[in-house]
């Protein structure tokens, strides 16, 4: 893995504790890191004693009304030199120093253009919400490619920038990032990944603590977001199958809340499940509502106005 110079970009807001404990968990990694590029919304929100004594971080500032989950980061990209991208989010706290190097491993494979790390739960984490974590971020390693669309479907795309890792030469082959997106801009690079034939690795041992406690709302919102990304990229996501995982998910829920001897946590499962539902549904169908409604629907408002 020599040959491998990783470069790792990390897009904050209002940093806070939690991004301290991610710079120092940096700090401690076994894999040697070539450079961190920080990229600030708001300058005002800005410490330097964050990143204090270390010489390979350089932080760029932008407006908030200038940011976007894909632009930003494919910004950050042309602005690095390794061969390995590294992205996290200023939420997402290593377990261990050794995450850099599990992400980096699985591109021994030439097939390889992007691996994805396991999240998870943090303390405060609710048990719906835990095993949620569990559910998308199994024990055990696996590699995805397109062969496997027919029993995975939509989970086939799936990859989260929430800590996750991309070889340049394929990112730039497919020319990176949308660089105007709602957000899901790392799936949408994963769906075009496999369908052009290269494979997406999830790498368990690559491991960082990140959840959130959302509510209804929050689901819905967030939910509505997600089915917004994928109605205005069908080149990758038409036809792919994808509301039968969330079932799974329920059911697999609602059997474990039975096994812990919890079952009447069974209805918060399924108040939340639809809301998920109904996000996801309004949302894939954004193009038929007022734009007021879709304003009250989305976690993104900003999105919406630069799009107008």
């Amino acid at each position: 893995m020599d040959s491998y110079t990783v470069s790792v970009i990390i897009p904050v807001y209002k940093p806070d504790e939690k991004f301290r404990k991610l710079v120092e968990g940096l700090k401690r990694q076994t894999y040697p890191i070539k450079e961190i590029l920080i990229m600030n919304t708001e300058k005002e929100y800005w410490k330097d004693t964050w990143v204090l004594g270390m010489e390979n971080v350089r932080v760029e500032h932008l407006k908030k009304e200038d940011f976007d989950h894909g632009g930003t980061r494919a910004r950050a990209a042309a602005m690095t030199t390794g061969n390995i991208l590294v992205f996290f989010t200023q939420d997402a706290v290593p377990y261990d120093e050794h995450v850099v190097e599990e992400l980096v491993k699985p591109f021994q494979d030439p097939q390889v253009g992007a691996a994805y790390g396991r999240q998870l739960a943090d303390r405060d984490c609710r048990i719906i919400e835990k095993y949620t974590r569990s559910f998308n971020y199994p024990a055990k390693s696996r590699i995805k490619s397109r062969e496997d669309l027919p029993e995975l479907g939509i989970k086939t795309f799936f990859c989260s920038n929430v800590c996750a890792a991309y070889r340049r030469s394929a990112y730039e082959k497919l020319g990176g990032f949308i660089t105007h997106t709602i957000f899901n801009e790392d799936m949408i690079f994963a769906g075009r990944l496999i369908l052009d034939g290269g494979s997406v690795a999830y790498r368990a041992d690559a491991r960082v603590v990140h959840s959130h406690n959302y509510g209804c709302m929050q689901q819905f919102r967030r939910n509505f977001d997600l089915a917004v990304s994928q109605a205005d990229h069908p080149e990758v996501f038409a036809g792919i199958r994808s509301e039968s995982e969330g079932i799974r998910l329920v059911k697999q829920t609602a059997g474990y809340l039975c096994k812990i001897h919890k079952p009447w946590l069974i209805g918060e499962l399924v108040v939340k499940s639809g809301f998920k539902f109904l996000g996801y549904r309004m949302g894939k169908s954004y193009r038929r509502l007022p734009k007021s409604v879709i304003k009250f629907c989305t976690m993104n408002a900003s999105y919406w106005t630069s799009t107008q």
